[in-house]
């Protein structure tokens, strides 16, 4: 009886750690990409000898914490953000190491490194993930499918794709998303032929259909080259020029109503889908591999969103700091401070409805 509850409990144990074990590895990458981005702000406020009265990882009730010097360094409960909170970084204060006592240029260092410092991380795991590969993608047309269309349309192997529908094409990654953009099943490409630019228009591809919506399938191979370490390094820049610029179209989709809110994907879903990631693949390196490319995907993301000129977001204080640089005084403080609340207020608004729609497509 001993034995035989004894080998239940253990496989007992072994089935939830199988469930657990992803959403602990989705929490730990999650967690990087947040302390990455604080600690961005960090280490330049304390370079430009900014009084930090806390660091921060996660949100909500204080788990631990420890005070070195004049800054407490705290773990919250929630794993889904992390703050830098410094003096004078919201309020006026008269302390000589006060955030608004810096000079902007300073300012605008520390307030723009926490989203250079996740860009610089996306393009690392890039180039990781693009060691991992077999063979590193190009823009150049290797061979077609068996039932490929495009090649009927004026497409031909060896053809570099550097336009699709106008939009500039910087890497092979950059090619599918272009393609998945499209609605009417026709594009028009520019291409590089024997040194020349060729324009083609209204090439046509076959459709597939996913969750509902009609995709353009791709039906050619690129070329793949052999790893060189320039040719990583090339790629790493490339593929994420390439992330950058699809965030950024997401954005004007999002927008302009091509997608919903169902699109959108907050801290919850975002950890859902990294433990996803994480569970993938035959082997152990597939799985790694798959979750590194995720998280290049959202290290890069957090970046570009934090630099967008909204306020309450990095973007929108370095806005700010601008226009001070512009008229050389500063903007009135308690005008700024309601601008960014209002902005805080609607963040946490959408972060809401988000993470109400997050946990609805997980459950």
């Amino acid at each position: 009886m001993f034995s035989i509850n004894t080998l239940n409990v253990a496989e007992t144990i072994a089935n939830v750690w199988g469930v657990v074990w992803p959403y602990l590895v989705a929490i730990l990458l999650f967690g990087v990409i947040i302390a990455i981005h604080e600690f961005g702000h960090f280490f330049f406020a304390k370079l430009f000898k900014v009084k930090v009265n806390e660091f921060a990882l996660g949100m909500g009730p204080v788990l631990f914490k420890k005070k070195i010097g004049e800054t407490q360094y705290a773990l919250r409960l929630f794993p889904i953000g992390g703050f830098v909170s410094m003096e004078g970084e919201d309020s006026e204060s008269e302390d000589d190491n006060a955030f608004n006592k810096k000079k902007p240029y300073q300012r605008f260092i520390i307030v723009a490194a926490g989203a250079v410092l996740n860009l610089i991380l996306g393009v690392l795991v890039v180039a990781v993930c693009l060691s991992m590969q077999t063979l590193v993608g190009s823009r150049s047309v290797h061979s077609f499918h068996e039932k490929a269309t495009s090649c009927n349309y004026g497409l031909r192997a060896d053809d570099e794709i550097i336009k699709i529908n106008g939009t500039h094409i910087y890497s092979s990654r950059g090619i599918g998303f272009n393609m998945v953009r499209d609605t009417d099943n026709k594009l028009d490409l520019t291409v590089i032929r024997d040194g020349e630019k060729v324009e083609l228009k209204g090439v046509e591809f076959k459709q597939f259909e996913f969750e509902g919506r009609q995709y353009i399938e791709q039906d050619f191979y690129v070329v793949g080259e052999k790893h060189t370490v320039f040719n990583v390094a090339k790629n790493a820049i490339l593929d994420s020029a390439s992330i950058v610029q699809m965030v950024r179209l997401s954005l004007v989709d999002l927008c302009t109503g091509k997608y919903g809110m169902k699109d959108v994907s907050g801290p919850i879903g975002t950890i859902s889908a990294i433990a996803d990631s994480t569970a993938q693949g035959p082997t152990a390196k597939d799985k790694l591999f798959t979750a590194l490319t995720l998280l290049s995907f959202i290290t890069i993301n957090v970046g570009v969103f934090n630099l967008l000129p909204a306020p309450a977001l990095d973007g929108g204080r370095l806005f700010f700091i601008v226009i001070e640089m512009i008229r050389r005084k500063p903007i009135n403080p308690k005008k700024e401070g309601i601008i960014h609340t209002v902005g805080l207020v609607l963040l946490l608004l959408f972060m809401a409805i988000v993470s109400i729609s997050d946990i609805i497509k997980v459950f």
